[in-house]
C-alpha cells in the first residue's frame, strides 16, 4: 500500500496547559493541580483510542487508519498504545466502543462519528471521565476538545462548479440534474448539499433530489433508478453525486438506460479515479487525507499530554453543542482526467500502475498516464 501523501505544515506548540485527564473518571476540571501534572509526566507514553465509521468507504481502512498511527508514534517515538476500533455503519456498535475506550482508560479519543447527533451522550461520558476527544472529518455533538476535517461546504460548491463547467452551454435554468446526497446521520452530508445548492440553485434546475441512506451505492443506484423513471431517461442534463462509492451505484443505472451525462463523485476513490479516466465519471473532489490525519494525530498527542493547540488549530467551528472548537480545516481540490498526474499520482496515493489496469490501459496512455 502506497500512503505517501502531501503533509500539511502544521506542529505541536510545546506549552503546558491545565487539563484534567484522570483516568479514574473524574467529571471535575481544575485550574491547577494533580491531574495536569501527572498528564506532563506521562510524557510519551500515552494511550490513544482510535474510532472510525464505517468500512464500505475504502478511505478509513487504506488511508486514514494508517496514517493517524504512523504520524502518532513518530510524535511519541514509537511508544504510545493505539487501541482501534471501527464501527462498521452502526451508530449502536460505535457507542459501545466508546464505553470501552473509557474502560480500558485512553487519554484522549480521536473519533469519526457514524451519527453525530447520536453519539453526543457517548461524548460527554469520556469527558466526565476525562478524556479529551478530538472529532474526525465530522464534527461529531458533545463536549469535543478538538475537530479537524475538510471545508465541506467549499467541497459542496467545488462538485457544483465543476458539474457546471461540465455542462458548459447546456447549463440552463430549464435543465434538469438530479442531487444524490449523502446520508442524513452525516454533519458533511448536510454541509455539502448546502455548498452545492449555492452554486447550482438558480443556474440549473434540481428536478429530483435524494439523501442517501448510509451512503449506499445500492440506495443511490435504486434512486438514480427512480429519478430516470419519473423524469424520463432524455431529460436529465447530470448528476450531482456526493461522493465517489455512490457514483458508481448511479453509474450503472444511467448505463442501463443508455444514458450518459456528467457525474460528480468525492473522495478520489481508485474505483472512482479510473471512472474519471475512461469518462464515465467527470470529477472526483480530491482530499489529501495525510494533512487531515496529522492534524488529529498531534492535536491528540497534545491533549494527551496537557498542552496547547494553539500552533496547530488555527480555526474555529462551532457546532450546535459546543462553541469556538479549535480546528483544522483542510483545502480540497476538484480532480479530473486534466490534473490526475498532478495530484493523487504526485502526492503517492497511487501509482499508475495502481490506475492503468486491464481496460483503462488505452485510456490512461490517451491522457499521458504512463
Amino acid at each position: 500500500m502506497n500512503t505517501r501523501m502531501r503533509r500539511a505544515a502544521v506542529a505541536v506548540a510545546a506549552g503546558a496547559m491545565a487539563v484534567s485527564l484522570a483516568a479514574c473518571g473524574s467529571a471535575k476540571e481544575s485550574k491547577g493541580g494533580d491531574s495536569s501534572s501527572a498528564s506532563a509526566k506521562k510524557g510519551d507514553n500515552i494511550k490513544v483510542g482510535l474510532l472510525l465509521p464505517e468500512n464500505k468507504t475504502a478511505r478509513y481502512e487504506k488511508f486514514d487508519k494508517p496514517l493517524i498511527t504512523k504520524k502518532i508514534q513518530e510524535l511519541t517515538n514509537n511508544k504510545a498504545e493505539i487501541q482501534y476500533n471501527n464501527a462498521r455503519q452502526d451508530a449502536n456498535l460505535q457507542a459501545q466502543q466508546v464505553d470501552t475506550m473509557i474502560t480500558n482508560k485512553v487519554d484522549v479519543l480521536i473519533l469519526d462519528a457514524v451519527d453525530a447527533k447520536a453519539i453526543q451522550n457517548s461524548v460527554q461520558k469520556a469527558k466526565d471521565a476525562g478524556i479529551k476527544v478530538v472529532a474526525y472529518d465530522r464534527l461529531a455533538e458533545g463536549p469535543i476538545s478538538a475537530y479537524t476535517s475538510f471545508d465541506n461546504e467549499e467541497v459542496g460548491k467545488t462538485q457544483g462548479e465543476a458539474l457546471l463547467k461540465a455542462l458548459g452551454g447546456k447549463a440552463t435554468k430549464s435543465s434538469k440534474i438530479v442531487m444524490i446526497n449523502g446520508s442524513v446521520t452525516d454533519p458533511n452530508a448536510a454541509q455539502f448539499k448546502k455548498g452545492a445548492h449555492s452554486v447550482l440553485d438558480g443556474k440549473v434546475t434540481v428536478a429530483k433530489e435524494f439523501d442517501t441512506k448510509e451512503w449506499s451505492p445500492d440506495n443511490a443506484n435504486s434512486e438514480m433508478e427512480a429519478a430516470i423513471s419519473a423524469l424520463g431517461k432524455g431529460k436529465i442534463a447530470g448528476v450531482y453525486s456526493a461522493n465517489d462509492g455512490m457514483a458508481g451505484g448511479i453509474i450503472t443505472a444511467l448505463k442501463a438506460a443508455g444514458i450518459s451525462v456528467p457525474v460528480t463523485g468525492q473522495d478520489a476513490e481508485l474505483a472512482g479515479v479510473q471512472r474519471i479516466v475512461s469518462g464515465e465519471q467527470y470529477m472526483s473532489v480530491y482530499k489529501p487525507y495525510a494533512p487531515e490525519a496529522d492534524a488529529a494525530a498531534e492535536m491528540a498527542v497534545a491533549l494527551a499530554k496537557g498542552e496547547s493547540l494553539d500552533s496547530v488549530a488555527k480555526d474555529k467551528v462551532s457546532s450546535g453543542s459546543a462553541n469556538d472548537v479549535p480546528s483544522v480545516l483542510v483545502p480540497v481540490t476538484a480532480l479530473t482526467k486534466d490534473n490526475i498526474n498532478d495530484t493523487v499520482i504526485k502526492d503517492g496515493v497511487y501509482t499508475v500502475a495502481d490506475i492503468c489496469t486491464g481496460k483503462y490501459k488505452s485510456a490512461c496512455d490517451k491522457l499521458g498516464l504512463k
